[in-house]
């Protein structure tokens, strides 16, 4: 019993879904060639419908819902009288317009807008109501003569100015056929006939005119051949002195050939010698250097790189005996400063010694190197003449053995060390007190070289 419950359950099911699907495929709409499917109501998108042309799609129920718009052509007969050209005569002009709706996207939508609904008569009504008031509107812009003569561009003004009014509507101009125009006033009949009569006119005089070629036919012949035969004669003539004077011009040219031929082989021979000429100069030249090279090279290496090297060697040597010397000067100074800062130590230990007497210390150091400055002052007094002195007795002369000499080298050390007293101003070389006393007593002074001759006798 469950099993057969489940199994309605399942077939009802089943029913139910197979009919959603045929209700769905039966909401699918297609869109023949021939016509543009135009859905409306709830389309989204802000429009207020979509058109398709081919294909299809689905309508949605309830919200949405569907029609159809015919593109078969319409054929208008528009039988146009009395319209008023821009010469202000009025012409009759019967013609046939075909028209369609349009397949652009916003032709489409302005028929869906505005012809959705109508008949085709309606439709029809409409367009012709247009397409009057265009063809009245490009009449009125052209001259009778434009309009007969021309009568492709007065059709291709037609058709624009209708295109843009028909495609207002959603509508398109396939074709225009303008019949025979005509006028109330026979004005389009009276340029046939002037046209007409032109024609006959130009036919007879194109008549007459073969005629009178014809008659002068014959003699225009004779004289062309007349005027033929003395042109030939003349060409003829013409070619013969052309001939010669091509002849004279040729020999002529040939002389100024072999002329020209002669100075140019003249002037390359020349031009050869002297570029030979030129050659052995110029190896001369390029000889004369190379052998002065050589001569340069020579006293480069003989003399010049000598003497260079004799010249950096004296440089050299000097530089050396220049850097000796002022080495040894150097060393000279360096001895001589190191014997001056010993005196001067030296000096300064001798003050010091002195208890910071600085005469004191002159003294000491004097009486230090006495005997060295008798001994040279002594020897500078041995050529002094002592008026004073008179050495008596006998020794040859320059024997200096005798007591003589003795007494004579004292005198003179005693003098010696006297004026290094006074000149230094030590008193004991000077002479003591008593000395003084006793030359005062005596009125006479006790310098031993002073006063009565002093005879020595030996």
């Amino acid at each position: 019993m469950l099993f057969g419950n489940l199994a309605i359950l399942i077939g009802i099911l089943i029913v139910f879904l197979f009919l959603v699907i045929v209700y769905w495929i039966s909401r699918y709409r297609r869109c023949p060639s021939n016509k543009i499917l135009v859905v409306y109501g709830r389309v989204g998108g802000g429009k207020s419908a979509n058109v398709i042309h081919g294909g299809g799609t689905f309508v949605w129920p309830v919200i949405q819902a569907f029609s159809y718009l015919d593109l078969t052509p319409m054929t208008i007969d528009i039988k146009l009288q009395n319209a008023l050209s821009k010469q202000n005569i009025r012409v009759d002009v019967p013609s046939r317009f075909t028209v369609a709706i349009s397949t652009d996207q916003q032709s489409m939508m302005n028929a869906a807008e505005r012809l959705l609904g109508l008949q085709k008569q309606e439709i029809e009504d409409l367009a012709m109501d247009i397409i009057f008031g265009q063809l009245r509107a490009t009449i009125a812009t052209m001259d009778i003569e434009e309009i007969n003569s021309d009568r492709e561009r007065f059709e291709k003004s037609v058709m624009d100015n209708i295109e843009t009014e028909l495609r207002k509507v959603g509508l398109s101009v396939i074709n225009v056929n303008i019949s025979d125009i005509s006028d109330e006033g026979g004005y389009i009949e009276a340029l046939g006939k002037k046209a007409s009569a032109q024609a006959v006119n130009q036919a007879k005089i194109d008549a007459a005119d073969a005629m009178r070629k014809g008659e002068s036919g014959s003699a225009l012949a004779l004289q062309d051949q007349r005027i033929a035969v003395a042109e030939a004669d003349a060409v003829a003539q013409l070619g013969e002195n052309t001939s010669k004077a091509r002849i004279a011009e040729s020999e002529a040219q040939l002389q100024v050939a072999e002329a020209e031929a002669l100075k140019v082989s003249t002037v390359a021979e020349r031009t050869r010698a002297a570029e030979a000429q030129m050659e052995a100069y110029r190896s001369e030249q390029a000889a004369e250097l190379e052998r002065a090279k050589a001569e340069e090279a020579k006293l480069q290496a003989e003399q010049i790189v000598p003497a260079e090297i004799a010249r950096q060697k004296a440089i050299l040597i000097a530089d050396a005996e220049a850097e000796s010397e002022k080495r040894q000067g150097e060393g000279e100074a360096n001895r001589l400063q190191a014997i001056l800062e010993g005196q001067a130590q030296g000096l300064a230990k001798v003050v010091e010694a002195a208890g910071g007497d600085a005469n004191a210390a002159v003294q000491l150091l004097y009486v230090q190197q006495l005997p060295e400055l008798m001994k040279i002052q002594t020897d500078a007094m041995k050529q002094v003449q002592f008026g004073d002195i008179t050495l008596v007795g006998g020794g040859q002369e320059g024997g200096g053995s005798g007591i003589s000499n003795v007494l004579k080298e004292l005198s003179v050390g005693m003098a010696g060390a006297s004026a290094i007293g006074q000149q230094l101003g030590i008193p004991f070389l000077q002479g003591g007190k008593g000395s003084d006393d006793s030359s005062k007593a005596n009125g006479k002074s006790s310098s031993p070289v002073e006063g009565s001759p002093i005879v020595v006798q030996e």
